[in-house]
């Protein structure tokens, strides 16, 4: 289960940034280009993406898995 986890966590940090790129308008030529409303979708899908990576690490660590 915390394969899955660590799949959400990334997809939703990786769509979060190029959502705040689109909103900030580094990344033009999309409808979200410039749109400010976009940049805080990503920044609030980028920190959810975030602590589900966080809280991967924190299960492992409880657990006593180690590194490999």
């Amino acid at each position: 289960m915390a394969w899955v986890k660590g799949i959400a966590g990334t997809v939703c940090a990786l769509i979060g940034l190029l959502w705040i790129g689109q909103g900030i308008n580094i990344l033009p030529g999309s409808f979200m280009s410039g749109q400010i409303q976009f940049a805080v979708l990503g920044l609030v899908l980028l920190v959810v993406g975030g602590l589900l990576l966080w809280s991967l690490r924190r299960s492992r660590g409880a657990t006593g898995a180690t590194r490999g």
